[in-house]
């Protein structure tokens, strides 16, 4: 599970081969919580509300990424690493 992003203490994280819809995984201390691409849906899992705010606000300005990253890892390619959030 390639990590593609780091920040403020949360990692962004895309698997290989994974199944549809195009997502990703936020993991914040105990928390895991998987995140549809198209919609910001969290579709499993849960992030305390300050990490979401900060992972969605990250998400909606690489979101073409993402789903490019998407169709790397189903492709078995390594996703590309993604600017954090500053």
């Amino acid at each position: 599970m390639p990590t593609v992003s780091r920040f403020f203490g949360i990692a962004i994280t895309m698997f290989y081969d994974d199944h549809n819809p195009p997502h990703f995984h936020g993991k914040y201390a105990e928390h895991r919580a998987k995140i549809t691409i198209d919609t910001l849906e969290i579709t499993e899992g849960n992030l305390p509300r300050r990490a979401l705010a900060i992972v969605l606000e990250w998400a909606v300005l690489h979101r073409e990424e993402l789903r490019d990253n998407w169709e790397r890892a189903r492709a078995g390619l390594q996703p590309n690493k993604i600017e954090p959030l500053e």
